[in-house]
């Protein structure tokens, strides 16, 4: 077996609120980049305050959260951040989010490499049954990226998104951990 948190694109690296803090405030200047992430109005926070709220989040820090970084090899830049929240132990159960930032970075395949690992780490060190993700209907190539990932569609949410002046479906993915062995 590999290395679990480095692939052959991107490695999962450690948290940094103050490093990813004023990259989100760079990324967020982008209103695809917010599109795309959040189902809450654009803002753009400052550096500092996504930093303050980032180191609030990190002392809340229990058991059941997993925050990485996420660095391309070939120039150790940070490309953007993932999270992993146990939901219930008792049913080994995880939600997993992920973004990157810069348009640059879109569509070469750090998205699905970043989800494999987490995937790889979620299965094998935490020893999960299932790790389920939400994305918007709006967004094919994230879409496509989690089902390579080894992600099946379980469900949508009808209109629940107000974007742009429509309503969208938020989709429900899910991978279960003896699907993923197989695969792997």
């Amino acid at each position: 077996m590999n290395d679990l948190l480095v692939g052959k694109l991107v490695r999962l690296a450690a948290y940094d609120p103050e490093e990813i803090g004023k990259a989100l405030s760079r990324w967020t200047r982008d209103s695809e980049y917010w599109r795309l992430m959040a189902t809450s109005p654009a803002h753009i926070p400052s550096a500092n305050g996504a930093i303050k709220f980032l180191e609030k989040e990190m002392d809340k820090l229990d058991a059941s959260l997993y925050f990485f970084g996420v660095r391309r090899l070939d120039d150790n830049a940070l490309i953007g951040e993932m999270v992993l929240d146990v939901v219930s132990w008792a049913g080994r159960d995880a939600f997993v989010g992920l973004t990157i930032g810069e348009r640059e970075n879109w569509g070469k395949g750090y998205g699905t490499e970043m989800m494999r690992l987490l995937l790889q780490y979620a299965f094998l060190e935490v020893n999960l049954q299932r790790v389920t993700l939400a994305v918007f209907e709006y967004n094919p190539r994230a879409i496509r990226s989690y089902e390579k990932a080894g992600f099946r569609h379980e469900g949508r949410m009808r209109k629940v998104l107000n974007k742009e002046g429509r309503r969208w479906d938020m989709l429900f993915m899910g991978v279960l951990r003896e699907e993923w062995m197989q695969a792997n």
